[in-house]
Order: structure tokens, then C-alpha cells, then sequence
């Protein structure tokens, strides 16, 4: 019996010495059974996988129940106008439901890229007035427009890095950069769909609260314009009527004007450059 328990102390010995030196480095001496996690299935990717399948499904059926029921016949300037009593009389005995049915079902029309949202801003200045409604016009636009971009942002930014992260990088740290005063103008400058712009900021890298502030921003010339156009809807007969050229170009220019600090950083810097250039070429 002496002779097997000297191996067994010298060993658990050892083992203690080892432990008080060295804390935390003995176990590595002693080798594990390799593990088999490559046979068991990852969930961690299949997870997010499916939660996106479904709010893609989640969405695409909410689109097209829209079409489908023809929801999108009460979005037109004819139905407003025919209903215009009914719409006064519902928000004068109802006033908070008006206002909380009117910022969801902006947030929700916007949010699904939905048609229909110019017609709901005449609506906001024609219930609320033209400085009221502009402000939940404001509310239902820019939550709207943050669901749009986090959707995307949730669905597609992932693809699209892996598939063009290369060819994208550039204008990716530029748009980063520059990014409120961007946003800015392409809010203003009515050539670019609103819906488009929600989408494609998705999928850059910008931050969540400069988007959000760029665009409560951004709409707030073109929703008085329309709101305080609606304060005469039943004089309008056309949606042209309110987006003249003169609009339009006033638009344009106040968009231009968002990018005069990118451009003034731009080209202030470039001389700045050159004399660095200068002083470190003269430098042996």
C-alpha cells in the first residue's frame, strides 16, 4: 500500500504547488476530449434569420392588405373634399383621438412607404391649422420615416455590406462624415422621394439620432407648405397647384444651402493641405 499512495501524494503535491504559483495555468497540462460543437447547428444565426422572415412577411402582408381593400382610395384629394364636414365634425367632439389617429396613421403610411402622405398633410393643416398641423405633421413624418429606416437597417444593411462593402466603403465614410447636412438637403430638395431617402439612409452608416434630427428638420419648410395649403382645401383641385415651380426652386435653393459648410470645410482645408505639403517637402 505504500508503494501506490507515495505516487498519488507526490502527485497531489505537485499539483498544489503548481496551483499556488502558477493560479489559473495548471489545468492547461492536462487535456480535454475535444468537443463536437461543429455537428450541433448554430441558432444563433438561424435566430435573427427568422425574425427578419418575419417582419418582412409581417410588412409585405400589411402592403398588400392595403391594395388590396383599397385603402388607398381614401387617400385622394377628392375623397377629402367630400368628406370634409364629416372630418371637422369628428375632430371638434373627438379632438385627442383626431390627433393621436392622425400621428399613427401618418407614422404607419410613411413607416410602410405607403402613397398618400401629401394628401394627409393637407389634412393635418386643414383640422389642425397651418402651424399646428405642421408640428404633427412633423411627429408623424419623422416616426414614420425612423421605422422605414430601421427596418431597413435591420433587413438589408447586413446584405448589402457583405455583398458591395467594398465598393461602398468610400462613399459610406463620406456619407458618415457629412451626413446631417446631407440628409438636410435631401429633405429639402423635393426631387427625391421621400420613402427612397428613409430606405437608402438604412443602409449607410449613420447614426440613428442624427437622422432623426436631420429629418425633423429637413420637412419642415415643405409640411407648412402643404398645411397651410390645406387650410384652403376646398379651393384646391389639384396637388400642382401647390407645387408650383416657384416651390419647387425655393426648395432647391434652401437644399443647396445645407451644403455650403461641406463645401466651405472642403475647400478651406485644401490650402491648409498644401502649405503642410509645402513646409514638410522643404524639410530634409
Amino acid at each position: 500500500m505504500l508503494g501506490l499512495t507515495q505516487p498519488i501524494e507526490g502527485s497531489l503535491m505537485k499539483d498544489i504547488s503548481c496551483a499556488r504559483e502558477h493560479s489559473g495555468t495548471c489545468g492547461t497540462a492536462h487535456q480535454t476530449p475535444p468537443s463536437h460543437q461543429g455537428s450541433v447547428p448554430d441558432e444563433s444565426a438561424s435566430g435573427p434569420r427568422f425574425g427578419k422572415f418575419i417582419i418582412a412577411g409581417v410588412i409585405g402582408l400589411a402592403i398588400g392588405a392595403f391594395f388590396w381593400f383599397d385603402l388607398d382610395a381614401y387617400l385622394t384629394l377628392d375623397t377629402v373634399k367630400a368628406n370634409r364636414d364629416r372630418l371637422l365634425a369628428f375632430t371638434d367632439e373627438h379632438h385627442a383621438a383626431a390627433v393621436a389617429s392622425f400621428i399613427v396613421t401618418y407614422s404607419l403610411v410613411t413607416g410602410l412607404s405607403l402613397p398618400g402622405a401629401t394628401i394627409l398633410t393637407l389634412v393635418g393643416g386643414f383640422l389642425f391649422g397651418s402651424l399646428r398641423g405642421t408640428a404633427l405633421v412633423n411627429l408623424g413624418a419623422t416616426g414614420g420615416a425612423t421605422l422605414a429606416f430601421l427596418t431597413a437597417r435591420y433587413l438589408l444593411r447586413g446584405w448589402v455590406e457583405q455583398t458591395f462593402g467594398q465598393k461602398l466603403g468610400p462613399i459610406q465614410e463620406g456619407f458618415a462624415k457629412n451626413a446631417f447636412s446631407y440628409l438636410v438637403t435631401l429633405r429639402l430638395v423635393p426631387l427625391f422621394p421621400f420613402f427612397l431617402v428613409n430606405l437608402v439612409s438604412g443602409l449607410t452608416r449613420v447614426r440613428l439620432g442624427t437622422y432623426v434630427l436631420a429629418t425633423a428638420l429637413g420637412i419642415v419648410p415643405g409640411s407648412f407648405v402643404y398645411a397651410y395649403a390645406g387650410r384652403q382645401l376646398g379651393t384646391i383641385n389639384s396637388l400642382k397647384e401647390i407645387a408650383s415651380p416657384n416651390v419647387i426652386l425655393a426648395f432647391t435653393l434652401l437644399g443647396l444651402l445645407a451644403l455650403v459648410p461641406i463645401l466651405y470645410r472642403r475647400f478651406a482645408g485644401k490650402p491648409a493641405d498644401l502649405v503642410n505639403r509645402t513646409e514638410a517637402s522643404s524639410h530634409p
